[in-house]
């Protein structure tokens, strides 16, 4: 395509050559004619690299298995529905196909899908200099996350990833638990009310969601933003650039930026990003104003005989970026740290508020385990003065849905596969947990399987909630330690059962729920035995 766009440039300068030699009135006559040519030239330019393209992956990607398609040029366009159903696909690609298959989005992406551990472990396990984010989903997000580490390759990557590891050590993890303990109380307190005015059945994704919101604000900018309370404008925004990259997705003539930004949703995306970039440019800036005039804040939990110091503000994630250097003393620039934030927002509330969402949804399906579990936590907290965990209790208590796309180079898969240089490559996190090769009887709960002696001979990358290799998620111990303050103090307080509506998963950013994941609640005023 860059081919095509200089020769049009080559035709325009010459065409402005002609319009000065002629008189002016005809020039532009001759320059109408001559740019209409010039548009329908490079129109067809475009559409025969395209088939061209087309055709080249068709032929390389022979050596994967490739499900029926409605035709050559059209291949499995539309066939990706992000709807119970479109899960249900995937399942029996699954039980047809094992591992793998080729996939092509008409003539315009051509896919390999991959989802068994084995053909997984070698894409995820490679270096990350060569399998980079590609443009197909991620390019949506840049104009809103901007060259984070979620966006990024390369040497930019690895210093991003340098920089931003230690933000997401134990040590600073300790002082987070704090927070999941507070919002986790003011979201019980909501339902304590609810459930005593007598609606005791509650959408728990639209809870939860709000919970985790509010403890990312407060860990990222240590901002009170009551949002569990009262709307936000900065709240709105988030939820309101989620749904919209969904959306984009979904539309093929929307992949096309000219088309976007001239669209309604286009604008709207811009108006909601103007929202959240105001908000965490005026944060970022005035920290790094405080940091130069007060000085560093601490950035761990100072404890002398149970009782904590507190000489001085606790370090947040805005402050360990601002604080962060790398090996030649340079730190991150506010642009920067900005994206950082941005995307820690973004990685951060739905992922968390998915899996704990499910976990109750799953735990009130099977009250045996909940039972189980819940005797675990008041096990735990029995002789405790407060019902609050600490990062101990975190650790010891046992108790999310994604798509990741990569491009890469030429990369040899199990049995000698090749996934050629440059093809776009789908791990089908939601394919490898329901492969039947790997998990007997997939659709049943059965937590036991994550038992030790269950897991002895499993594959590595059977399970990867969090991707794995270089790549993988670096806020994972983070959503962990969350989920299971979150569902320890739910448990030890409620009893969930279903809430009497049928749930039909919705897979979006994260997996969801159609019209909501209800469950009815219970108070529990006592510890159970």
């Amino acid at each position: 395509m860059a081919v095509i766009d200089a020769v049009l440039d080559r035709l325009l300068d010459g065409l402005l050559g002609l319009g000065r030699l002629l008189s002016p009135l005809c020039s532009l006559y001759v320059l109408l004619q001559l740019s209409a040519l010039v548009v329908l030239l490079l129109l067809s330019l475009r559409v025969v690299c395209l088939l061209w393209s087309h055709a080249q992956f068709t032929r390389r990607l022979r050596c994967f298995s490739k499900p029926p398609t409605q035709n050559w040029l059209m291949g499995h366009l539309g066939e990706m529905r992000s709807t119970e159903e479109g899960l249900q696909a995937v399942d029996q690609l699954v039980r047809t196909y094992s591992h793998s298959c080729s996939w092509f989005l008409g003539p315009f992406y051509s896919l390999v899908r991959l989802f068994h551990p084995d053909y997984i472990k070698p894409l995820l396990l490679a270096p990350a200099s060569i399998t980079v984010k590609d443009e197909l989903f991620y390019g949506f997000l840049r104009p809103w996350l901007g060259q984070s580490l979620l966006l990024s390759n390369g040497e930019d990557w690895s210093r991003r990833r340098r920089l931003l590891t230690p933000a997401f050590h134990f040590d600073i993890l300790k002082n987070y638990v704090k927070i999941f303990n507070h919002s986790s109380d003011i979201m019980h307190s909501k339902w304590r009310r609810l459930v005593a005015e007598g609606e005791s059945r509650q959408d728990m994704f639209n809870h939860i969601s709000l919970m985790t919101l509010d403890s990312l604000l407060r860990c990222t900018f240590s901002y009170n933003s009551n949002c569990q309370e009262s709307s936000s404008e900065y709240i709105a925004a988030i939820f309101e650039l989620s749904t919209l990259v969904i959306e984009r997705r979904g539309r093929i003539l929307h992949h096309w930026d000219y088309l976007y930004w001239r669209s309604p949703e286009g604008q709207r995306f811009k108006q909601a990003c103007s929202v959240v970039h105001g908000f965490t440019r005026t944060v970022v800036q005035e920290r790094r104003a405080q940091l130069l005039h007060r000085g560093e804040p601490e950035s761990h939990t100072d404890t002398t005989g149970g009782e904590e110091k507190k000489k001085k503000r606790v370090a947040d994630f805005i402050d360990l970026l601002l604080l962060s250097k790398d090996e030649d003393g340079h730190g991150l620039t506010d642009e920067e740290i900005k994206a950082e934030a941005d995307t820690f927002m973004f990685g951060g509330h739905d992922t968390t508020a998915s899996g704990i969402s499910w976990v109750l949804y799953n735990l009130s399906q099977h009250q045996d385990y909940q039972d189980r579990c819940r005797a675990e936590v008041n096990d735990l907290l029995q002789d405790r003065k407060t019902e609050d965990l600490d990062w101990s209790a975190p650790v010891c208590l046992s108790v999310r849905q994604s798509v990741c796309l990569l491009a890469c180079l030429s990369l040899f898969l199990s049995g000698g596969w090749v996934i050629p240089q440059g093809s776009i490559c789908l791990v089908s996190i939601y394919g490898n947990h329901h492969n039947p090769e790997i998990w007997p009887d997939p659709d049943v709960y059965n937590p036991m399987r994550f038992d030790p002696e269950n897991s002895k001979d499993r594959s590595s990358h059977a399970f990867i909630p969090f991707s794995s290799g270089p790549r993988n998620c670096i806020g994972q111990k983070f959503a962990m330690a969350e989920l299971r303050v979150v569902v320890a103090l739910t448990l030890r307080r409620f009893r969930l059962t279903p809430g009497g509506v049928e749930v039909r998963r919705l897979p979006q950013l994260v997996l969801r729920a159609e019209g909501g994941l209800w469950l009815t609640l219970e108070t529990l005023d006592a510890p159970q035995d």
